[in-house]
């Protein structure tokens, strides 16, 4: 049976998507899930907080994308509860050359096709933009979790990549749907906030996950120690939030 494979996205910064592909992948690690963590982001943030450093990637999915090696010689083995396919600084290079190429789309989804039933769960932590990485992240997931934080600009963001989605459901990939919406950084002290988080209940009814990931001290410590919050503090309200996030998935 083949993985279901799960971009997780949005164009604006600072929303919570790295924490939550880590935490995300590290939870469903810990209730026997087998899933596969795919850093595409050039920052490596994603790697750094796994607990994979640079001097420890003989590859990274730099490396695999330009075919310069196989996909099992990229992924490294953590401690974290998942399997990695790690990014460096090299992946702005490899974006460069992919967008000079035909079907450049594809590339990732190829890459993942002969490795899919080795998994359960693939999860893809995307970059903060709409460029060629992305766009393959999307052509090769399933569906795509959206991490929301509930403020003044999420609506109109959210307008934008909805958008996108739709157009590249009805070019590249019509299997694309919206896993849901995740409400991160979450106060629930703060009147704006859950305006916000009425209207995104209210507009999209059915794709609002019933988790929602607080603003939460540990998730913040966590990756200098590169570890999931999961493993940095089990008892801490962020990782018992994800717990629950991947607790809905598997339903």
């Amino acid at each position: 049976m083949a993985a279901k494979v799960i971009a997780i996205t949005n164009q604006k910064g600072g929303v919570g998507k790295t924490t939550t592909a880590v935490n995300l992948s590290a939870s469903l690690g810990a209730i026997k899930r087998k899933v596969l963590l795919i850093d595409l982001d050039p920052q490596g943030n994603a790697t750094m907080g796994s607990g994979i450093h640079k001097e420890d990637m003989n590859f990274s999915v730099a490396d695999v994308l330009l075919d310069l090696a196989l996909i099992h010689e990229a992924i490294k083995k953590t401690t974290v509860g998942y399997d990695l396919l790690p990014a460096g600084a090299q992946l702005i290079v490899a974006e460069v050359q992919l967008s000079k190429l035909e079907e450049r789309e594809y590339f990732l989804r190829r890459i993942l096709d002969p490795i899919s039933s080795e998994y359960d769960f693939i999860i893809i932590d995307c970059p903060p933009s709409l460029n060629i990485l992305t766009v393959n992240a999307l052509v090769a997931a399933a569906s795509v979790i959206i991490p929301v934080q509930c403020e003044y600009y999420a609506l109109e963001g959210l307008a934008a990549l909805l958008s996108t989605i739709e157009q590249l459901k009805n070019t590249v990939n019509s299997e694309l749907q919206m896993e849901g919406l995740l409400r991160t950084m979450y106060d629930g002290r703060n009147r704006l906030t859950l305006e916000v988080s009425q209207q995104l209940m209210q507009h999209f009814p059915g794709k609002v996950y019933k988790t929602i990931i607080p603003r939460n001290v540990r998730l913040a410590e966590a990756p200098s120690y590169g570890l999931p919050a999961l493993l940095y503090d089990h008892n801490s309200n962020g990782a018992i939030a994800y717990l629950a996030l991947a607790g809905e998935l598997c339903k």
